[in-house]
């Protein structure tokens, strides 16, 4: 449970750091996501899910 916790809170940080960084910029990119077909959001969280697992694979042998 703590491993879990520590992932969780690096996920986090990793998250927000953009956020605190260049808002501005995130304000313009959110603006860009959202005039995305779904399609292609959908797309592109399957390989962002595919590519963490690959990591998880790695990492764990």
């Amino acid at each position: 449970m703590a491993f879990f916790l520590c992932v969780l809170g690096m996920v986090m940080i990793v998250e927000g750091l953009p956020y605190f960084a260049v808002p501005e910029k995130m304000k313009v990119w959110i603006q860009q996501v959202l005039e995305m077909p779904t399609r292609v959001l959908r797309a592109f969280g399957l390989i962002l899910m595919a590519a963490g697992l690959v990591l998880i694979y790695i990492g764990r042998n």
